[in-house]
């Protein structure tokens, strides 16, 4: 029995490895490699090897865009983090029975495809849509707000996709928490904003990062969000990356660019890290 189970894990171990390094690792290389090409009409990328692909990253037309992508996708994770964090504290304090249920409401989203979801976001912002007829039947509202082909569309639909990948890391690290802890600083004499400060915002910080994480890397490739929500003005690095590879034909600098986004990624994660190892290290010590 134990020799079966050794060889089940192996055989596990075995697959999930050549995923990996097949539809991972191999693909990731291949776009390295076609980074440092160069461009040709014809096949896409030729010889010789060059670095000016990457000098055009910082170039003040596609900086811009980058900035652009961080500060949309950083307003839509500071958004996600104010809703999400309440309504994950919220589960937690709701009786056991109904916490699947609450989770399960959370993920259900995810049974439909974000792209169709997208559409249906379309539908409720545009001129004609829900929001707007409910705001001028309440008599809000004189006329239809044009909320569509703006940043704040962008940011609502980032929001509106990525908010489950907030709530449930909060909820994980929220769920964790030791009341014994809370109630010794309450009857040390310490209030609700000063428990919340000293006491539970330390320790759920690892939930609230991995949460940003979660938020702030895939935001800011989506480009079917500005696509559909944010018109041709508003553009995110997704959309540029997208345009050198299927129109302008631009392999290579597409190429650059992702790899640009790929390592501002593990810049992140690697923040991330430290920012554990450090709160760790700092409850060691208290």
């Amino acid at each position: 029995m134990k020799i079966a189970s050794n060889k089940f894990q192996k055989s596990t171990v075995f697959v999930i490895f050549g995923w990996l390094l097949f539809f991972v690792l191999v693909p990731n290389l291949l776009v390295l490699a076609v980074s440092f090409l160069t461009r040709d009409g014809s096949n896409f990328y030729t010889m010789p090897f060059t670095f000016s692909n990457y000098g055009h990253l910082f170039e003040s037309l596609y900086a811009q865009v980058m900035w652009n992508s961080l500060y949309m996708a950083g307003i839509a994770t500071i958004i996600c983090l104010i809703v999400g964090y309440p309504f994950a504290f919220a589960i937690t304090k709701m009786p056991e029975r109904w916490r699947p249920f609450l989770l399960f409401l959370v993920v259900l989203p995810f049974w439909t495809n974000s792209l169709i979801r997208i559409y249906g976001m379309k539908i409720f912002l545009g001129v004609r849509g829900i929001l707007n007829q409910t705001l001028l039947s309440l008599g809000l509202i004189d006329h239809p707000i044009r909320i569509l082909n703006t940043e704040a569309a962008v940011i609502i639909g980032l929001v509106y996709l990525l908010l489950p990948f907030m709530i449930l890391p909060l909820y994980s690290a929220i769920d964790k928490l030791d009341g014994r802890l809370l109630e010794a600083a309450k009857d040390l004499g310490a209030n609700a904003f000063q428990r919340f400060v000293k006491i539970i915002l330390p320790l759920t910080m690892p939930g609230i990062v991995a949460g940003c994480l979660l938020v702030l890397l895939p935001a800011m490739g989506m480009f079917y969000v500005a696509d559909l929500l944010g018109g041709a003005k508003v553009l995110l690095a997704g959309n540029v990356i997208k345009s050198e590879f299927l129109i302008s034909r631009n392999w290579p600098f597409g190429a650059a660019l992702s790899i640009g986004l790929t390592l501002l990624m593990a810049l992140l994660i690697f923040v991330y890290w430290r920012t554990s190892k450090l709160l760790n290290k700092k409850m060691e010590l208290e």
